[in-house]
C-alpha cells in the first residue's frame, strides 16, 4: 500500500511530511535532553531556559534535515528507475542521510561509518517492507 501512495503523492509532500514526523520527534528528543545537559553543566535559570531551547531547535532542525534528505534522494532515486522500488533506493538515500548527518564532524572515518551504518538500516527497512 505505501509503494501505492508513494506513486501518487509528489515527492515534494513526501519531504514535507518526513521533515515534519521526524523533526517534531527530534525537537522532543532535545527537550528530553536538553534539562539534562543544562543540570549536567550546572545552568539555571534563564541560561538554562536559553539551553534547553537551543538544544530543542538543534535536534529538531538536525533530524529534520536528516529525514528530508533521506526523503528525496529516495523518491528521486525511485523516479529515475522509472518507479522501480529496490534496494538500491534504501542504500543510496541512506549513505547520503548518514553521510550529511556525520559531515559536522569534519572526520572522514566518522562520515563514511555513518554513510555505511545508516544506508544498510535503510536498506533492512526497505528489505523488510517488501517482504
Amino acid at each position: 500500500m505505501e509503494d501505492e501512495i508513494n506513486g501518487a503523492v509528489p515527492c515534494s509532500s513526501l519531504a514535507v511530511d518526513s521533515i515534519l514526523r521526524v523533526g517534531t520527534a527530534g525537537a522532543i528528543w532535545g527537550l528530553c535532553m536538553g534539562p539534562y545537559d543544562a543540570r549536567k553543566q550546572g545552568l539555571s535559570g534563564v541560561t538554562r531556559a536559553s539551553f534547553v531551547a537551543k538544544a530543542v531547535g538543534k535536534f529538531g532542525f538536525q533530524y529534520g534535515l536528516v529525514a528530508g534528505i533521506y526523503m528525496i534522494t529516495r523518491c528521486g532515486i525511485q523516479r529515475y528507475r522509472r518507479q522501480k522500488i529496490g534496494l538500491v533506493n534504501g542504500l543510496v538515500a541512506g549513505a547520503l542521510a548518514g553521510a550529511a548527518f556525520a559531515a559536522r564532524t569534519r572526520s572522514w572515518t566518522q562520515v563514511i561509518g555513518m554513510a555505511g551504518l545508516v544506508s544498510v538500516f535503510s536498506a533492512a527497512a526497505d528489505y523488510s517492507r517488501t517482504s
